[in-house]
C-alpha cells in the first residue's frame, strides 16, 4: 500500500527538494583524530541494530488506543467539546493523535537521515565524517521502523507538520558546516528524544515501548556527537558569528514549540471551524501539555548552553518559553539513563522468551513421559 493513501491531508507527489548550498569537504589528514569523537563512533558501530529483528512485530496494537494513556491526557478532555462528542469521535481523536504524533517522528528521522548524510560531506574533520556515517544508517533504520509501525499498526499518516519543514528547510539550505549539527543534532534531535522519553516512560503498550526505547538508545549518542562538534567549534567564533547562531537557535525553538500544538488534526476530524478554535484554545490552556512542552525542552536548553550560545538574549528566549529552569539538567546522566533502559527492556524480553521456551520444553517432556506410560491394549 502507498503511504499517500494513508495521508488524512493530501501529501505532494512529489518530491520535497530543497536546494542546498555550501562545499563537499575532502580531509587527506587520516591520523587517528578526537579520541572522545573515536570512542563515539567505536559505540555507534557496535550499537547497530536490525529492526526486523529486535523489534517483536507480532504483537497487536489497537490504533484506537496506541499507547495505552488516560484520556486526561487529552487537551479537550471534560470540555463540552468532549461532552458533545460521540464514542465514536473520541475514538477518532485518539487515533488521529497518535497518527500526528508518529508521522512526524517518521518526517523528522527522515529529514535526520539527509541532516547526518549533509555531514558527511561538509564536515571538515575525518573523525566527525565516520561518527555522521554511523549516524545516517541509524536514522535510515529509524524512519524504516516509524514507517513500518504507521502502516501496519495505526493505518493513518499526516504530512509534515509546516513548523518542522520550515526548521529543516533552514538547516539544510544554509552553506555553513555546522548548520546541519546546530538545526538537526541540537534543535530537532533534542526535542525528539525528549518527546520520545516522555511517551516512553507514559506508555502501557509493549511494541510502542520498544520502539521508543530502542530508538532513544541511537538518539541520545546523536546529541552528544553534536555537542562534541559545536563545542570545540564555537569556542573560535566571534561574537558577530555567535550572534547568527543564537538567532537561528531562538527562531527553531519557537517552530518546535509552535509544532506541537497539531492544529491540523483537530482540522482533519470533521469538526467546525467553531470547534476547532474551541479545541485549540483548550490545547493551549491544557496543564498537561504545558508541562509535556516544558520537559520536551530538556533536551536542547542545556546542550544549548553546554555548546557555548549562552547570551542573556537566548536565556530571555527560553525564560520567554518557560523552560529557562531545563538549563540544569544532565545530558550525560539523562544518556546513561536511556541507555540502562533500552538494555534493560532487551534483558526482560529475552528473559522472559527464554522461561517461554523452557516451559514449552518441560511440557513436551511432560507430554511424552505421560505418552509413554499409558498401558497398552
Amino acid at each position: 500500500m502507498s503511504t499517500h493513501e494513508l495521508y488524512t491531508i493530501p501529501a505532494e507527489l512529489s518530491t520535497w527538494n530543497v536546494e542546498m548550498a555550501g562545499a563537499a569537504r575532502f580531509t587527506w589528514e587520516y591520523d587517528d583524530g578526537r579520541d572522545r569523537m573515536l570512542a563515539l563512533y567505536q559505540k555507534g558501530k557496535d550499537k547497530q541494530w536490525d529492526s526486523v529483528k529486535r523489534i517483536d512485530w507480532d504483537i497487536e496494537v489497537d490504533p484506537y488506543d496506541v499507547l495505552g494513556i488516560p484520556d486526561q491526557t487529552i487537551a479537550i478532555y471534560g470540555t463540552p467539546l468532549w461532552e458533545r462528542m460521540s464514542d465514536r469521535q473520541r475514538k477518532d481523536v485518539r487515533l488521529h493523535n497518535a497518527a500526528w504524533q508518529f508521522s512526524q517522528f517518521l518526517h523528522g528521522e527522515q529529514g535526520a537521515m539527509i541532516c547526518s548524510a549533509r555531514i558527511v560531506e561538509s564536515v571538515p574533520d575525518l573523525d566527525s565524517k565516520f561518527y555522521a556515517a554511523t549516524q545516517t544508517m541509524d536514522e535510515a533504520r529509524h524512519a524504516e521502523t516509524y514507517a513500518r509501525f504507521l502502516q501496519e499498526k495505526i493505518g493513518l499518516a499526516y504530512p509534515i507538520n509546516t513548523h518542522l519543514k520550515a526548521l529543516l528547510d533552514s538547516t539544510l539550505s544554509d552553506s555553513r558546516w555546522d548548520m546541519p549539527y546546530l538545526g538537526m543534532q541540537v534543535l530537532i534531535e533534542g526535542l525528539a528524544l525528549a518527546a520520545f522519553g516522555v511517551m516512553r516512560d507514559i506508555t502501557t503498550k509493549p511494541l510502542p515501548k520498544q520502539i521508543l526505547a530502542y530508538v532513544m538508545q541511537d538518539e541520545a549518542r546523536h546529541v552528544a556527537f553534536g555537542r562534541m562538534a559545536l563545542r570545540d567549534y564555537y569556542r573560535n567564533l566571534s561574537e558577530t558569528e555567535l550572534r547568527e547562531r543564537e538567532d537561528f537557535v531562538i527562531e527553531g525553538c519557537y517552530l518546535m514549540r509552535d509544532r506541537l500544538r497539531g492544529k491540523e488534526t483537530w482540522e482533519n476530524l470533521g469538526l467546525s471551524k467553531q470547534e476547532v478554535a474551541e479545541a485549540m484554545e483548550c490545547v493551549d490552556r491544557s496543564q498537561y501539555l504545558q508541562l509535556f512542552r516544558s520537559l520536551l525542552f530538556s533536551r536542547i536548553v542545556p546542550c544549548v548552553k553546554d555548546i557555548g550560545l549562552w547570551s542573556p538574549r537566548l536565556q530571555e528566549a527560553y525564560a520567554d518559553m518557560g523552560v529557562l529552569d531545563m538549563a540544569g539538567q544532565s545530558l550525560d546522566a539523562l544518556m546513561g539513563q536511556d541507555e540502562e533502559i533500552a538494555e534493560r527492556l532487551d534483558a526482560e524480553r529475552f528473559a522472559q522468551e527464554e522461561a517461554e521456551r523452557h516451559a514449552e520444553v518441560t511440557e513436551t517432556i511432560r507430554a511424552a513421559g505421560e505418552s509413554g506410560s499409558e498401558p497398552r491394549a
